[in-house]
C-alpha cells in the first residue's frame, strides 16, 4: 500500500507534523495509532481512520501501533477483536509487533488513579448516574459539586481499594476526577474516571470489577505507548481538553490530540449502534452482509482494498464534516475492477437459443479476452456449440425502434462467436417464449463479416452443454433515500431500506472457466456487472455476488 502526499497539497494534519519535526517537539518521531472498541465490526469510516494513521507513519518513517480500547466488557467480544484484526490487515496496514490492548494497562492505570487521589485531585462519588448528570449543569449554568467530593485523602484510597476488591455492587460508587464543576467546559466538571461493572472480561476474565472510563483510559493508552500524534474524528474535540489535563495532571509522556472530519457518505448510516440494530434484529444476514457499510462486508461484496485506499486519498482530510457522495466511492471501485477483474460471460436470466444449422455434438472453442484493459491478462477459450444460452432482455419478438438486440429476422453478433440470425420463434401454452431458433454464419468466427457486412447488436451467451449453473444475489445500496436519518414524522431510517437491496436469481447459467473462482478472484460479467464468489459457495454449488453495476444507475434515477 502506497499514501504519497504530494508536499504542494499537504493536509492541516501533515502541516501540524511538519511543524513538530521542525520545533523538535517529539524529537523527530512520528508513532501513530488506531484504537478502536471491540464492540462491533468496523466500517468504511474506520477505514479512512486506518489509512490515514498508518499512512502518517509510512510517509514519516515513523511507527504505527494497533491498540484494542477494550474498557467496557459488556459490550465487546472476542469475535469483534478477531474481526477487526482481518480488517486492518485486509487495508493494508501492518501494525507489525506492535499489537496492544487497553486491558493491557489495568494495572498501571489504577495505579495513577490512585496518585490523582493522593494528590487530592480525584476522589470516590456515592452520587449516582442520573444525580450525576443533574449535579453536571448545563452549556449555560455552572455545575454543582457533590456532597462526597471533599472526602479526605484516606477515606478515598479506601474506598477506591474496596471497589476493586468488589465490595460494593454495580452502579453503588464511582471515581471522579476532582478539576472544576464550574469550568465552561462541560467534560472538565469532575468527570468519571472509573465505574463498578461486575461482568467478565474478554481477556483479563474476572480479575477487574472495576473498569477505567474511555476517557481515562485512552490519553494514558497513548501515553505508555509513546504515542506522538493522537488523530481523532471531531466528536472528540470536545474531549481534547480532558486528554491533555490527565496528561499533565500524572506528569507523564503527552502525545498531541489532532481531530478531523469523520466520513460521512450518502445512502449509508455508520452509527454503529443502528448498525447493531440491523443485525440483531434481521435486517440483515449478519455483520458482513453484502448490504451492510462495513469493511468486512465491502470485502465479502468483492471491493477491493486498493479501491478503499484510492477513495478515501481522494476524499482527503479536512476539518470540517461534510458529506460525501457514495457515487464517488462507487466510481473508485468501478474504476479498480474495470483495470483488474477478469471478464467472463454470464447469463443471468436464462432463454434458450438452438443454432438449427450448427452440427449437433460438435464444439468449437473460441478465443476469448480476459481483460481489455491489461494485455497481460491473455485470453481462454470459450466453448461454443448448437444450443446455447442468451439473456431473456436480448431477444423481442415485436421490439420497438433503435432496439439492437435479437429480434426475428434480425442478426445480431454473438459476442466471440458468429452472427446468428432468428428464423423461429417457440412458445408454452401460456404464450411465453420459451425458445429461440437461429441460423448462424460460420464465416463470421471471431465476430467479423468477411464481407465486410455490419450488425449494430452484440450480446454475450453461453453454452448450454457446457454451462456452470449458479445462484447470483443482486446487491444494491441499501437505503433510498441520501440521507436515511432524515425520515418524516414518525418513521425511522429502517423505513428507508431498500426492498431491492438484494435480489436472488437461482437459474444463472455461467462458461464454465467460472467453476474454478475462488473468493479472491474479481469477475466483470461481460454487459451485467462486477462479480465475486461468495463464501457460501460450495462444491456444485456456485454462489456470486454482484459487487457493483457497470454503470451508475442512481445517477439517472436522480435526474442527475
Amino acid at each position: 500500500m502506497t499514501n504519497e502526499t504530494p508536499t504542494e497539497s499537504k493536509d492541516f494534519i501533515r502541516e501540524i507534523v511538519d511543524e513538530h519535526n521542525r520545533t523538535g517537539r517529539f524529537g523527530g518521531r512520528v508513532q501513530t495509532r488506531f484504537p478502536p472498541e471491540p464492540n462491533g465490526y468496523l466500517h468504511i469510516g474506520h477505514a479512512k481512520s486506518i489509512l490515514l494513521n498508518y499512512g502518517l507513519a509510512q510517509q514519516y518513517g515513523g511507527k504505527f501501533n494497533f491498540r484494542f480500547d477494550d474498557t467496557n466488557p459488556v459490550k465487546e467480544e472476542q469475535e469483534y477483536v478477531d474481526s477487526i484484526q482481518a480488517d486492518v490487515r485486509w487495508l493494508g496496514a501492518d501494525w507489525e509487533d506492535r499489537l496492544f490492548y487497553a486491558s493491557d494497562y489495568f494495572g498501571q492505570l489504577y495505579a495513577w488513579a490512585v496518585q490523582l487521589i493522593k494528590e487530592g485531585k480525584a476522589y470516590v462519588d456515592d452520587l449516582s448516574q442520573d444525580e450525576i448528570r443533574a449535579y453536571r449543569g448545563t452549556l449555560t449554568d455552572p455545575g454543582k459539586e457533590s456532597p462526597f467530593r471533599n472526602r479526605s485523602v484516606e477515606e478515598n484510597l479506601n474506598l477506591f481499594e474496596r471497589m476493586k476488591n468488589g465490595e460494593f455492587p454495580d452502579g453503588a460508587r464511582v471515581l471522579r476526577a476532582k478539576i472544576d464543576m464550574a469550568s465552561p467546559i462541560i467534560n472538565l466538571r469532575d468527570p468519571v474516571m472509573y465505574r463498578i461493572l461486575h461482568a467478565e472480561h474478554h481477556r483479563t476474565g474476572n480479575q477487574w470489577c472495576i473498569y477505567p472510563m474511555y476517557d481515562w483510559a485512552h490519553g494514558q493508552s497513548d501515553s505508555i505507548e509513546g504515542i506522538t500524534h493522537s488523530i481523532c474524528t471531531l466528536e472528540f474535540e470536545n474531549h481534547r481538553p480532558l486528554y491533555d489535563w490527565y496528561l499533565d495532571a500524572l506528569g507523564v509522556h503527552h502525545p498531541q490530540q489532532i481531530e478531523f472530519a469523520k466520513l460521512n457518505l450518502t445512502y449509508i448510516v455508520l452509527s454503529k449502534r443502528r448498525l447493531i440494530q440491523l443485525v440483531k434484529d434481521g435486517y440483515v444476514s449478519g455483520w458482513d452482509d453484502p448490504r451492510m457499510p462495513t469493511i468486512a462486508a465491502f470485502r465479502r461484496r468483492g471491493v477491493t482494498p486498493e479501491a478503499i485506499q484510492s477513495f478515501v486519498s481522494a476524499v482527503g482530510v479536512a476539518k470540517a464534516n461534510s458529506t460525501i457522495d457514495l457515487a464517488l466511492f462507487e466510481y473508485h471501485i468501478r474504476q479498480n475492477l474495470n483495470a483488474h477483474a477478469l471478464r467472463r460471460m454470464a447469463v443471468l436470466n436464462p432463454l434458450k437459443v438452438v443454432i438449427t444449422n450448427y452440427p449437433e455434438g460438435q464444439t468449437d472453442m473460441l478465443d476469448a479476452i480476459n481483460n481489455p484493459e491489461d494485455e497481460s491478462a491473455g485470453s481462454r477459450q470459450v466453448p461454443f456449440s448448437r444450443e446455447l444460452y442468451i439473456e431473456q432482455d436480448d431477444f423481442m419478438e415485436d421490439p420497438p425502434k433503435k432496439y439492437f438486440r435479437l429480434s426475428p429476422g434480425v442478426e445480431v453478433r454473438l459476442r466471440y462467436g458468429y452472427f446468428i440470425t432468428c428464423t423461429d420463434v417457440v412458445k408454452d401454452a401460456d404464450g411465453k417464449v420459451v425458445e429461440i431458433h437461429c441460423t448462424y454464419d460460420p464465416t463470421t468466427r471471431g465476430g467479423q463479416a468477411p464481407d465486410g457486412r455490419k450488425v449494430k447488436g452484440t450480446i454475450h451467451w453461453v453454452s448450454a452443454a457446457h454451462a456452470v449453473d449458479a445462484e447470483v444475489r443482486l446487491y444494491d445500496r441499501l437505503y433510498t433515500k441520501e440521507d436515511p436519518m432524515d425520515m418524516p414524522e414518525g418513521q425511522t431510517f429502517l423505513d428507508a431500506i431498500n426492498p431491492d437491496a438484494l435480489v436472488v436469481l437461482n437459474d444463472c447459467k455461467l462458461e464454465p472457466s467460472l467453476a474454478e473462482a475462488t473468493t479472491q478472484d474479481r469477475f466483470q460479467f461481460e454487459r451485467v456487472g462486477y462479480f465475486c464468489l461468495d463464501y457460501d459457495s460450495q462444491p456444485g454449488k456456485l454462489v456470486f455476488n454482484r459487487t457493483i453495476t457497470l454503470k451508475d444507475a442512481w445517477a439517472k434515477m436522480a435526474g442527475k
